[in-house]
């Protein structure tokens, strides 16, 4: 794909050129678009020709003239390879539980398709290009949640996703949910006949696991900067001590997440008067919760950077079985046991869930009245008010759940199969246990983003270094400063969609482009998911 000048051309080669987290969402968000050029072609082309001659040769290779699984050695008639394909697809769907989310479908067939494409699987163009209408038709196929076991390629989830080539299935069209029979006759076409081995090609992979992985990638990453420039508010709040972000410090201990984010901390606070308010002060060393910001968020950035580079390498691989090579000999493998992402993303939950246990420290911590110049539970008169208590038992109660989601998806497995499977990974589960755990955490930050802006308040008529002023408006736009005891729900569901929204990303940005802060600095590039 073409780059100019850091910004992303309106094409993207599949099969070519290289894809990353940031790349595939731009694509399912039709700000991209991907194409197969005629290099890929060629090579789609040869692949195809390489397994019809081994249909036409009488050759035996696994899932082109074979059963599947522990049916391995049953032999398959060249006229009943093409019922076979569809077998495989009617058989395989078998998910069940809520259907995913439609974006984390149209992403599973964006990553297919650059796998596809590089020629190793034996697909017909013409099945491709289909696969190439549904996105560009925004035509999304249901896919249940549940059912995968990681191994032997996201079989179930990906059989239901493929579905509609054949005229089966239900799909998203046009804001509803219909059978895919319908859309075919509302367009006039029909269905795809699978080739021989197509519909093996089409479910062998980690697309599930793949794809929720990218939006792992992309809401940890949101909810990263969000909670430094929240933890960032709330020490000012609580008078906390900058010394702990000193280059000199993270230079003895440099971990890259450690380093990324004391430098982001030094920007987000400036100059700010409110750190010059208490420079003498007679506390030596704030807790944990604040002192060790660094630490703890750059670990879990080191975390969530293992999973980006370790994706990275699962979105530009082929993850099928058999691969077809150029010179006609097929390899039967394991490309697509999800084991690698599957232990990344049990990381990378423990990470987010960490994120927030910090969080709901800060929380706690800033409802002492022990912290000069903050009033019990946030609120001047309480007793009759209880103020900010109750805030933080919904955070300790979602600090609590994310623990419980913790217990890692890939230390399991379970033979099936009749044990040809004897070991899988569990990965559909790490992937979408990641997800549960970034959403709590996302209602943990917005929490304390509620907290901190009322701390916040109690530090006027001083200001900070201008970055957390500007995000400290944005919460003062919608959410009050609290007085008295009422009904806080909604309030704190608006600070929650201020995190998820990434309002104070972008705040933040524009007021350190007018102040001349670089905080995209030399580690941006790093942490960033293009």
């Amino acid at each position: 794909m073409k780059q100019k000048a850091g910004k992303i051309s309106a094409e993207f080669a599949f099969g070519e050129d290289v894809l990353t987290p940031g790349l595939a969402l731009q694509i399912a968000r039709g700000k991209v678009i991907g194409s197969i050029n005629r290099t890929a072609a060629e090579r789609i082309s040869k692949s195809r020709e390489i397994v019809e001659a081994i249909v036409a040769n009488h050759e035996i290779v696994y899932g082109i003239n074979t059963g599947f699984g522990p049916l391995c050695t049953t032999v398959i008639s060249e006229h009943q390879t093409k019922k076979l394909q569809l077998n495989l697809l009617k058989s395989h769907s078998v998910g069940v539980g809520e259907p995913i989310d439609p974006e984390i479908a149209k992403l599973m067939m964006i990553l297919k398709v650059h796998a596809l494409a590089k020629g190793y699987s034996g697909i017909a163009m013409e099945t491709l290009e289909r696969i190439l209408w549904h996105i560009s038709e925004n035509i999304i196929p249901l896919v249940p949640s549940q059912g995968s076991v990681g191994a032997s390629g996201d079989l179930a989830p990906l059989a239901h996703l493929f579905l509609p080539l054949t005229g089966h299935g239900r799909v998203y069209f046009r804001g509803r949910i219909v059978n895919m029979e319908v859309v075919l006759r509302k367009f006039g076409m029909v269905p795809i006949e699978l080739g021989a081995k197509e519909g093996l090609a089409l479910i062998n992979g980690t697309q599930f696991i793949a794809a929720h992985a990218v939006k792992v990638i992309e809401r940890l990453q949101n909810c990263l900067d969000n909670a430094d420039l929240i933890a960032a508010m709330n020490l000012e709040a609580m008078l906390g001590s900058i010394k702990t972000f000193s280059p000199e410090l993270h230079e003895l201990r440099p971990y890259s997440g450690s380093i990324y984010v004391a430098a982001r901390m030094r920007m987000i606070i400036g100059e700010s008067e409110i750190v010059q308010s208490h420079k003498n002060c007679s506390r030596l060393q704030d807790p944990y919760s604040l002192r060790c910001i660094p630490q703890v968020h750059g670990a879990s950035r080191n975390a969530w950077l293992h999973l980006k580079e370790l994706l990275h390498t699962e979105l530009n691989s082929v993850t099928d079985n058999p691969v077809i090579l150029m010179d006609g000999r097929s390899i039967s493998g394991g490309n697509f046991h999800g084991q690698p992402l599957a232990m990344a993303l049990d990381y990378v939950a423990v990470a987010a869930s960490e994120l927030g246990n910090i969080a709901d420290r800060r929380i706690y911590l800033s409802l002492n009245d022990s912290i000069e110049g903050l009033p019990k539970l946030l609120m001047r008169e309480t007793g009759l008010n209880s103020g900010f208590m109750i805030p933080q038992y919904t955070t300790a109660a979602l600090v609590s759940e994310n623990k419980s989601l913790c217990f890692p998806a890939s230390a399991d497995s379970i033979p099936t199969s009749l044990g040809q499977e004897d070991h899988v990974s569990m990965g559909s589960i790490s992937a979408r246990k990641a997800l549960m755990v970034i959403g709590n955490l996302e209602k943990i930050l917005g929490i304390e983003l509620f907290c901190a802006a009322q701390g916040f308040d109690f530090r006027k008529p001083l200001k900070s270094g201008g970055i957390i002023d500007q995000c400290h408006a944005v919460v003062r736009k919608t959410i009050p400063f609290a007085e008295s005891d009422h009904i806080m729900s909604d309030e704190m569901n608006k600070a929650i969609e201020i995190v998820k929204g990434k309002r104070l990303i972008t705040v933040s940005l524009n007021a350190a482009k007018k102040l001349k802060i670089n905080l995209k600095n030399d580690c941006h590039e790093v942490f960033g998911i293009y």
